[in-house]
């Protein structure tokens, strides 16, 4: 299997990126890792003319705490680069744990974040935790930028908003108080798998003493389970105000069983799915409780 010919481009601002991706438009791609996008252009899935590369562009890998405010990751942050971060660990090692299960080592080393988002692949770890944690995506456009809920970046399987002309450059999570958090996916084995199905939550608690917590808000987030990330309403009603207990844990697991959206394919059957949601919703719950209060 042989790369189709094309132009590479590598501009040093994200000003020459978007003027170069204004210039190209459908017939140029992003790259950086490049983990999705050569095996497509390998297999003739995909075929764009011209290449742009992203990785000389200033604060494109940065991970950084802004005090009071959050956690900025640059979209060509590595997986591992991720994994690693004593700035995410510190205050979010929920991603860390969902990066880490990111394909294999070799990928981690070159695949990025914002690689991850805009393949907009049903299964992808990440999303499901920073949506849960209520990340929100910054995206350059020919004079502007626009910031988003990262939710609303996925549009369909393999979708999502961006223009032919923007470029998603960061990723947000902001300080607030929901400090237990975790992800859990079920694969077909150990390493390197996707997601038959992924849960994370994100959860608000109070008063916690002797195992005793009430759950003042919570997230919860289901991955491959829908076209896109899907938000767990229903389950996250059924744990809010109520204290943390087995018994709500079981209720919210019985919700998500019904109000996700799976379908079969060669991974696993829809009720399969539905039956991993149920269980890993009710085992996210609990994890999170046990991860916040360490």
């Amino acid at each position: 299997m042989y790369l189709p010919d094309f132009d590479y481009y590598a501009p040093e601002s994200v000003s020459e990126a978007l003027d170069l991706l204004t210039e190209h438009k459908e017939n140029a791609k992003v790259i950086c890792g490049g983990t999705d996008l050569l095996p497509k252009m390998k297999h003739e899935l995909l075929a764009p003319k011209v290449l742009i590369s992203i990785k000389k562009l200033p604060n494109i890998k940065k991970i950084e705490y802004v005090k009071g405010k959050g956690i900025s990751i640059g979209a060509a942050a590595t997986h591992n680069e991720i994994v690693f971060s004593e700035v995410v660990n510190s205050k979010y090692p929920s991603i860390c744990n969902a990066a880490a299960q990111m394909a294999a080592n070799q990928v981690r080393h070159v695949g990025t974040i914002g690689g991850n988002i805009v393949s907009a692949v049903p299964s992808a770890d990440l999303p499901p935790i920073l949506i849960a944690l209520g990340a929100t995506a910054k995206i350059a456009g020919p004079g502007k930028e626009r910031v988003i809920p990262l939710e609303d970046v996925f549009t369909g399987p393999q979708q999502n908003c961006l223009e032919a002309n923007e470029l998603l450059t960061e990723i947000f999570i902001p300080d607030g108080d929901m400090t237990c958090s975790t992800y859990h996916k079920f694969a077909l084995r150990r390493a390197g798998a996707l997601a038959v199905v992924g849960v994370a939550v994100a959860l608000q608690t109070k008063g916690c003493a002797d195992g005793a917590c009430s759950i003042e808000d919570a997230r919860i987030v289901y991955g491959a389970v829908a076209p896109t990330p899907m938000r767990g309403v229903k389950a996250e009603a059924v744990v809010k105000g109520k204290m943390a207990t087995d018994d709500v844990f079981e209720e919210a697991g019985k919700v998500a069983y019904s109000e996700c959206k799976p379908i079969s394919d060669f991974r696993a059957s829809e009720e399969y799915r539905r039956n991993l949601v149920g269980v890993y919703t009710k085992r996210c719950l609990k994890r999170a409780i046990e991860n916040g209060h360490k």
